[in-house]
This record gives C-alpha cells, sequence and structure tokens, in this order.
C-alpha cells in the first residue's frame, strides 16, 4: 500500500514548492537544462513527512510524522527509478537532528554526496528536529533536576517534579521509525536495498537495523559509532525506563563540548559553528524559547547491537574512527572493526578531528572517502583494512 506522505521542495532561498508547481519546476528542468538554479547543479531541497504508529513508550500507539529530508540534483530525481546502489539515507545520534548534523550550511555532507549523483536522504527520529516530538517533551519538569536547575526562575520558579518520568524512546522504536523511511524511500525510488550513513548512536540505529533487515541495506558508513562489545543484548525488564525523558544542550553546552575534543589549529572554524547552531535552534523553536535556546531531545533506552550480533553481521562497513573522539572512543570502533563479521570492511583513522569530524576542517577528507566507498566499495583501494588520513 502506497503511504500518505506530504512532499514539499525548497530552493536555495528556502521557498517551498509543492503539486503542480514542483512538476513545473521539474519539466522546467528537462526542456531548459541551461537556465537558472536547476542548470548550475545546485542540488534541490526536498522536504517528506512520513507517518507511523510510533512504538516510543512516551506516545505509543499515537500517530508519528517522521521528518526526512532530501537532497538531490533535479537530473536524479527525474530519473525516479533505475537508481539501485545511489540511494543514501543518513542517521543522526543521541542529540543533533539529522539535517543538523548532515546538512548545515556550509557543512553539508548532504549537499557533497547529492552533487555527486546520490538521492541523499536523512531522517528525524521521533522526539527530534521536525518529527513529531512526545507531549511529555513540552514540560521542562521532565528535565533531569540539575538541567532545570539551569531555567529558574525565568522559565520555571523552581526545580519541579516530573510530569512524566521515564525515557521517552528506545533503540526498538528507532528502528521502527527507521524501518518505516527505508520502506517508504525504497518505494519512491523503486530501489531494493540502500545505503545507511550514520553517525554516534545513530551506529546502533543503523547497524541494529541492517543486522535485522539485511536484505534492504547495500552498505552502511559509521562515524564515530557508540559501539560496546558488553551491551545486553535484550531489553531491560522494565519499559519505559524510569528516569528524565529528555535532555536539553544549550549554546554554552555545545561549544564546551566541542572544544575540549578539538587541539589542533583551525580544527573548528567558527562560521561553520554558528551555522550549525543557527540550524540545532531553527530544528526546535520550543527549545529555542527555553532560557537563552536550547536544542531537546529524547532519552533513549538502548540494548542490543553487541558483539554476538555483529560477529554475525555480512553488511559492508566504513567505519571512521576520529583521532580526537572525547565522546566515542576511537578504541570502541577499532573493537567494532574487530568483532564485525563482514568481510568487507575498512576502517579510517581521521587525524586532527573529533566527534563533530563531518563539521571540522578535515571533513573533506571524510566526505571523498564515503564517495569512494559508495562508488567502489574500497577506500584507497582497499575493501578491508585500515586506512590512515589527514596525517
Amino acid at each position: 500500500m502506497r503511504r500518505s506522505v506530504r512532499r514539499s521542495v525548497r530552493t536555495h532561498a528556502g521557498s517551498r514548492l509543492a503539486g503542480p508547481a514542483l512538476a513545473a519546476l521539474l519539466a522546467a528542468a528537462l526542456v531548459a537544462p541551461t537556465r537558472g538554479l536547476l542548470a548550475q547543479g545546485t542540488p534541490l531541497t526536498v522536504d517528506h513527512y512520513v507517518p507511523v504508529v510510533s512504538k516510543a513508550p512516551s506516545m505509543e500507539g499515537q500517530l508519528a510524522q517522521i521528518y526526512v529530508r532530501e537532497r538531490v540534483l533535479a537530473g536524479t530525481a527525474l530519473r525516479s527509478r533505475g537508481l539501485e546502489g545511489r540511494v543514501v539515507v543518513f542517521v543522526h545520534g543521541a542529540g543533533t537532528p539529522a539535517e543538523v548534523s548532515f546538512d548545515p550550511p556550509g557543512a553539508s555532507w548532504m549537499q557533497f554526496l547529492a552533487e555527486a549523483g546520490y538521492d541523499v536522504f536523512s531522517m528525524d527520529m521521533t522526539g527530534y528536529g521536525r518529527s513529531t516530538r512526545p507531549p511529555a517533551m513540552n514540560d521542562p519538569c521532565n528535565l533531569s533536576a540539575t538541567q532545570q536547575a539551569e531555567f529558574v526562575p525565568t522559565l520555571i520558579p523552581a526545580t519541579c517534579a516530573p510530569t512524566y518520568g521515564f525515557a521517552a524512546t528506545t533503540i526498538e522504536s528507532d528502528w521502527h521509525d527507521l524501518d518505516a523511511v527505508v520502506e517508504y524511500v525504497r518505494e519512491l525510488r523503486g530501489v531494493e536495498r540502500v545505503h545507511l550513513a550514520a553517525w554516534s548512536l545513530g551506529g546502533p540505529r543503523a547497524g541494529g537495523y541492517a543486522a535485522r533487515h539485511p536484505e534492504k541495506i547495500a552498505s552502511a558508513i559509521l562515524l564515530s559509532p557508540a559501539y560496546g562489545r558488553t551491551r545486553s543484548a535484550a531489553p531491560p525488564a522494565r519499559i519505559p525506563a524510569p528516569g528524565s525523558a529528555m535532555t536539553k544542550q544549550s549554546r554554552a553546552d555545545f561549544v564546551a563540548l566541542w572544544d575540549r575534543q578539538a587541539p589542533c589549529s583551525g580544527q573548528v572554524e567558527p562560521r561553520v559553528r554558528e551555522s550549525v547552531w543557527t540550524a540545532m535552534l531553527e530544528s526546535d523553536p520550543v527549545g529555542a524559547t527555553w532560557g537563552t535556546g536550547v536544542r531537546r531531545a529524547p532519552n533513549v533506552t538502548t540494548w542490543g547491537w553487541s558483539r554476538d550480533e555483529v560477529a554475525r553481521q555480512q553488511t559492508p562497513m566504513l567505519l571512521i574512527a576520529p583521532a580526537t573522539d572525547g565522546q566515542v572512543n576511537p578504541e570502541r570502533v577499532r573493537e567494532l572493526y574487530q568483532d564485525l563479521g563482514s568481510t568487507k570492511k575498512v576502517l579510517i583513522d581521521l587525524a586532527c578531528s573529533s566527534h563533530n569530524a563531518m563539521w571540522e576542517s578535515n571533513r573533506m577528507l571524510l566526505y571523498e572517502a564515503s564517495l569512494e566507498w559508495l562508488r567502489d566499495g574500497k577506500v584507497e583501494g582497499l575493501e578491508t583494512g585500515e586506512v590512515r588520513l589527514g596525517y
């Protein structure tokens, strides 16, 4: 059954086109390839909303809309079929939504791949960015007491008891959201398999999903994947798990966390950092009104994708371990490389790069390696092995 979805297209100036206007724009690209924005090779930005009956504990059984952003050249989109091997779905980490992670102005991994002829999508899980947020996330009392204290007395008069005292989502609800998006993209583009690209907690999201649905996944690119050899294979006895429903990040939090893991000269570019933070607040119009502005994210109960599961996995994987990552120890990424059962696996040691490598000065090394992997299944001629970049 075809999904009921909403779709619109934005040009670089941010205007939206849909229905007949979209058809006219794409038709114009066919008949007048030398004129206007499309002829210059600038990828379109297409917004999709995919409905899913939520499995998130904080809104289980309710309808959620999953936001999906597409970056694609008009000529690629007009092919619509025959794109096997050229469709990529990006999956975000624990805090930053996908359109900010992978498509901020000035440091867009998605745009880079789209300009190379790939049809590139990203998705926000339930509770993130432009996707549906559980109602519990609108109540600052559902932050931890420590984080609440930062909003006293400007937002709340005093720290308060939670109205929902549990983690808002789970890894299983994330897999459920991801499956809805993968199915939608497979149908939209007429492909059997897609590539996944993921960051941080996106590693267990994408890697765990690929382990459960290998027939749908061509390969995976995992930047700083949050792998745990000893993570429980089974969910905890109690779901939803007790605790705060969500967390927040202010600009001060964002800057301090980044600076602690960026020792190299020129590693962080101020204009890119400002672009990312601006996009962060735009993705969360409610959080932007809390204090000086914050980005909210649900707390996620995780399990699975531990050593035994990874050892059975045959999905080809490109793993990237940024050398100065202070959030996912590069050694954990190396352990994933060692444990992975696939015979097609490459580990990149990326110099002078933090957990936020896709926004930093060495990002083109990452982007170009990912393109080579998607195109050839290799990096620097290797389909299995270790590569050092930027040294």
